[in-house]
């Protein structure tokens, strides 16, 4: 992709699933931005404007659900689609992403890179998930 590329904001407090999630956007021509909890989520969210935000829902302080709601409550952020992710039980807490109006809600398993990935490029922000060698 040119120097337009297509930003994304992952709000981890997991140091190795923010650092993986941003390497497997990397590699997929977006730029990335991190932030570690909700609050830091919500200051680069207004800063950055990105494209789609990636929130996990286990986060210290404000949790994810409750950053989602802000994120939709915002004037500046409110139409910025949010995917949420988490290792929580799917059942349990996919009403949850449905509650903050979540574009997608994806397990933390085998397969979420694969549907993270599938989910991007639906929305065109990325051009191809050929290269993900799963």
């Amino acid at each position: 992709m040119s120097s337009d590329k297509k930003t994304a904001l992952i709000v981890e407090d997991s140091p190795t699933q923010a650092m993986h999630l941003k390497y497997l956007l990397d590699d997929h021509g977006m730029q990335t931005y991190l932030a570690h909890d909700g609050e830091e989520g919500l200051h680069l969210a207004q800063m950055h404007m990105p494209d789609i935000i990636i929130l996990d829902i286990e986060l210290p302080g404000m949790n994810g659900m409750e950053t989602a709601k802000y994120l939709k409550e915002n004037k500046y952020t409110h139409s910025i689609p949010i995917i949420m992710m988490t290792h929580l039980d799917y059942r349990e807490t996919s009403k949850y992403g449905v509650k903050a109006s979540a574009l997608n809600y994806i397990p933390k398993d085998a397969f979420s890179d694969i549907v993270l990935l599938e989910t991007l490029k639906a929305q065109n922000l990325i051009e191809s998930t050929e290269d993900m060698g799963a």
